[in-house]
């Protein structure tokens, strides 16, 4: 198994999803890989901090009504109970999809376009970290992450060379926030690590600024762009960061 594939299975195994055989050879090779065990470990424990701090809520009884009344009927002289396990399964996952979705839109306020973004970029931040693909191109060169990530986007993002302040860019990379394609600049400042998530805002934004489950947060627009910066760093220097990266992008 290569490293790319037991990253790529660990939220499964975590979540007990994974197929015995498959669970047996990532197992495997977690027992040969202290940093891949390592990764393992934190995401078992973040997963079970979301559990204990998760809210819970019983369905109400007209939905598990109408869930009892969509059963298909079984074919005749049959009980029910013999109904094809397939659709059972199905159901079961329609049920739960449905339920998370009825608790979303009735218990749960939408919250704002920046909280949603916040946890997106948060999230993205966390699985590079577990997984390890902090950038699809590695270099502390301006001059060769910019080219690559402008061919592959729609816009052409700026890129800063702060390393005389301190703050020394690693790579670059592709991911997804709200709907649509962003580019990620990964930065390091010490052990601790910065992504800078940039796509074009036209809106001009006040910057903002929140923290999260031991993260910061930081954002603001210029020139036509949205930048999210997200990093364990204390809120003092990653406020110094992101104001250079502001004073490079009005250049």
């Amino acid at each position: 198994m290569t490293r790319e594939e037991a990253f790529r299975l660990m939220h499964a195994y975590v979540d007990g999803e994974l197929d015995p055989g498959k669970s047996l050879e990532l197992e495997a090779y977690l027992a040969e890989s202290p940093s891949a065990s390592a990764a393992c470990e934190r995401l078992r424990g973040m997963s079970a901090a979301i559990r204990d701090k998760a809210d819970y809520h019983a369905a109400p009884a007209a939905f598990a009504a109408r869930l009892a009344a969509a059963v298909p009927p079984a074919p005749e002289g049959r009980p029910r109970r013999f109904a094809s396990r397939r659709w059972v399964l199905s159901a079961g996952a329609f049920a739960g999809v449905a339920l998370v979705a009825g608790i979303a839109a009735t218990l749960v306020p939408r919250p704002g376009e920046d909280e949603r973004l916040a946890t997106e970029v948060l999230a993205s931040h966390v699985r590079a970290t577990l997984a390890g693909r902090l950038y699809d191109v590695a270099s502390s060169d301006q001059h060769t992450v910019k080219p690559w990530l402008s061919a592959r986007l729609a816009f052409s993002p700026p890129v800063a060379d702060l390393s005389a302040q301190g703050f020394e860019l690693s790579g670059g990379r592709l991911d997804y926030v709200g709907g649509r394609r962003v580019a990620v600049l990964a930065y390091k400042r010490r052990q601790h690590l910065i992504d800078v998530f940039i796509w074009p805002g036209a809106a001009q934004q006040a910057p903002a600024a929140l923290a999260r489950d031991g993260f910061n947060v930081l954002r603001f627009t210029k020139n036509g762009m949205s930048f999210w910066v997200v990093s364990d760093l204390n809120r003092n220097e990653l406020g110094d960061f992101a104001g250079l990266l502001a004073d490079h992008s009005a250049l």
